[in-house]
């Protein structure tokens, strides 16, 4: 699982934070037309969230407004310049520690192309119903369009639940709806940094028994306590970049909320050495399945 981080950092009373993947910030999907002044945007990696952003930007932005993006280079940062002026934007282009940095004013106007090319990024970019999965997602959530192998891992050996769980790092919900599907699970806490997920997740998990929070599994006050279980598919990179520390703050807050004899089940791949924090916080770890580089680890408190 990925994390990328989006948005501009907050800096005074008049500047608003947008980033799906920052916990309370707000949703740049959600602004009136022309109701912002100027925009700052570390843009995405992937293409159609990149553009997605941008056009959602320019939407945003009132006409003569200034629209600064910046990326690494090989981060999507050498396509700025070129999808901006697919929009209709004249842009300067700076290079600075690595970045692409891309100045432009919001057109007046745009013209029949760019308007076009606003629509089209808008709708590559939206949630979507994929058949294939029978779920709602969206471009930029980890693993958007398929099934990941390591939650599939985990799929086939979970057990059948009883009792009060959570899923941290729930994603869209792929392995909270295998674990709703025990009747009896009485309460399941679905968690996930990412906004997008949380929304897809709600309409994938319709359960009265589910429950859905947008928040920082390794950092928010959760109030997860005396829980039965524990499932995940805890996240290992941070912009791009290898983090183990990510998937051992998950172990740890899964220790902190599971009662005495609850269980953690998760999945991870291989080369992780998620073994040697397992052990000294669960009183039984036994892995139950090893396949196609990843590993599923039952782990008892």
């Amino acid at each position: 699982m990925d994390l990328v981080a989006l948005g501009a950092e907050a800096l005074g009373p008049d500047v608003v934070q947008f980033s799906p993947l920052v916990p309370g910030a707000a949703a740049l999907e959600a602004l009136s037309p022309g109701s912002l002044a100027a925009m700052t945007i570390l843009a995405p990696p992937g293409t159609v969230e990149r553009r997605y952003v941008i056009a959602l930007a320019l939407k945003a932005l009132g006409p003569g407004a200034a629209l600064t993006v910046l990326a690494l280079k090989d981060k999507g940062g050498s396509r700025i310049a070129k999808e901006l002026a697919a929009f209709g934007c004249d842009a300067g282009e700076t290079s600075r520690k690595h970045f692409r940095i891309c100045e432009t004013l919001r057109p007046e106007t745009f013209d029949r192309e760019g308007r076009e090319f606003i629509a089209t990024a808008i709708e590559a970019g939206a949630p979507r119903l994929v058949p294939e999965l029978g779920l709602w997602t969206q471009p930029g959530i980890f693993s958007f369009d398929r099934l990941d192998p390591g939650s599939a891992l985990l799929l086939d050996h979970l057990p059948a639940f009883s009792g009060r769980g959570a899923d941290l790092g729930c994603g869209i919900g792929v392995l909270s709806a295998a674990v709703l599907r025990s009747p009896k699970v009485t309460a399941l806490a679905l968690v996930d940094i990412d906004r997008r997920a949380v929304e897809a997740a709600r309409r994938n998990v319709g359960d009265a028994r589910a429950s859905l929070r947008w928040a920082d599994v390794r950092t928010a006050e959760l109030g997860l306590a005396g829980l039965d279980f524990v499932v995940m598919n805890p996240p290992f990179h941070d912009a791009g970049i290898e983090d183990r520390g990510l998937g051992q703050g998950f172990i740890r807050q899964a220790a902190t909320m599971l009662r005495p004899g609850g269980f953690l089940w998760l999945t991870a791949n291989r080369h992780l050495p998620y073994e040697d924090i397992l052990k000294p916080l669960f009183k039984l770890v036994t892995k139950r399945a090893e396949d196609g580089g990843y590993k599923i680890f039952e782990a008892r408190k």
